[in-house]
């Protein structure tokens, strides 16, 4: 089935949208906005490490030898460059949310560890990080990470305890999403000098039994009032510095007992961002419902939604974001892979780019700091 891109071609989605603000309960326009760069891969280019690549104890051959410090070309690629790969950081926008960014790091075996070392501020990260966003671990921390049957135990130094203690949560979020990234981790436990914490140092999070996704990221917390009865789910939204746009994972909670777990996040994301929180979101999608229950068969979830879909000229097509938004957040549930879009029963949607759109799958890369 053909995916939304062509493989091993690296696009930059460049549109101009025009985005809901819920943060004040009034629509504000916005014009000229760049979308955020996303490329759609196939799935056999996603990454997928070995538990004994991430751990090291199977050491791989080193593929690229050092030549004096010499960079070389090879059809017309820096050595250099071949060396480098993307990695996706979880680092605090100005509004302190914890967002994802793709940047490129040299080849490491312990990838584990290394992502962890581009958290740390005044790190290897200083370097890369785009306007407006900071790293999330305190100077000097130091750590190493051991992962045994999905469990990815991050051992930190003494530095980890000068954290801001009002970013507690956040920086739990921002080790556990950067963490678990990688399909072989599902969770996360933490340790100060190789002392197992039950609980967070200042604010004592709980954090004893492990930490994963489900545990949510950026929570909204003006939403459902009973959170007794409620469960979760992960959507993603468009952040704005001034600059350019990116987008944000929030985790809302919703009742309980609802049936079609895709339906929800589907209708959850459709409500827009929740006009009454610190911070200001943005969506692409506006007016549009869904015609009939989401399907879901063999890892694909299949949605078909009314003409207020389609934007763009003549309003013939699906604004990329809008899709973008679609597939990061329908692939958050589990199972899903792929994302087949309808409107009003027609399959033959059209992408601002002109292309048609098939299937949606999960972007290898979001936010990549090229605008």
């Amino acid at each position: 089935m053909r995916k939304m891109l062509r493989r091993g071609v690296p696009v930059l989605l460049f549109v101009a949208l025009t985005a809901t603000a819920c943060s004040s309960g009034s629509d504000d326009a916005m014009n000229d906005m760049d979308a955020p760069p996303v490329q759609y891969v196939e799935d056999e280019d996603e990454l997928d490490l070995d538990e004994d690549d991430i751990d090291g104890s199977d050491e791989e051959e080193e593929q690229n030898e050092e030549k004096d410090g010499e960079a070389t070309e090879e059809d017309g690629v820096d050595e250099a460059v071949a060396d480098l790969v993307e990695r996706e950081v979880y680092l605090f926008d100005q509004n302190g949310l914890v967002v994802p960014q793709t940047i490129m790091v040299p080849k490491n075996i312990e990838v584990l560890q290394q992502s962890l070392e581009y958290l740390v501020e005044g790190g290897p990260v200083t370097e890369l990080l785009p306007s407006g966003f900071k790293a999330v671990l305190p100077p000097g921390t130091e750590m190493n990470v051991n992962l045994k049957d999905g469990v990815a135990t991050a051992n930190f130094s003494e530095e980890f305890r000068e954290y801001d203690p009002k970013m507690e949560r956040e920086i739990v979020e921002a080790i556990t999403w950067t963490l678990t990234q990688f399909e072989t981790v599902e969770s996360v436990k933490i340790q100060i000098n190789g002392y197992e914490q039950k609980v967070m140092p200042h604010q004592n999070t709980p954090i004893g039994e492990g930490v994963s996704r489900k545990d949510g990221i950026n929570l909204e917390t003006a939403g459902l009032v009973n959170l007794v009865n409620s469960e979760s789910v992960t959507l993603y939204f468009l952040g704005d510095n001034g600059e350019y746009t990116y987008y944000v994972p929030v985790t809302r909670s919703v009742a309980s007992g609802l049936d079609n777990p895709y339906q929800v996040a589907v209708e959850e994301l459709l409500s827009g961002p929740l006009p009454n929180t610190s911070y200001r979101l943005l969506s692409d999608i506006r007016g549009a419902t869904l015609l009939d229950e989401p399907i879901f068969q063999d890892g694909v979830v299949t949605l078909n939604f009314s003409e207020e879909l389609l934007t763009g000229i003549e309003t013939t097509t699906v604004s990329e974001t809008a899709l973008n938004m679609l597939a990061l957040t329908l692939t958050e549930q589990e199972g899903v892979e792929e994302v087949a879009l309808l409107v009003e029963g027609n399959e033959e949607v059209m992408m601002e780019s002109g292309e048609v759109v098939e299937t949606l799958t999960r972007p290898k890369d979001i936010n990549t700091g090229k605008y």
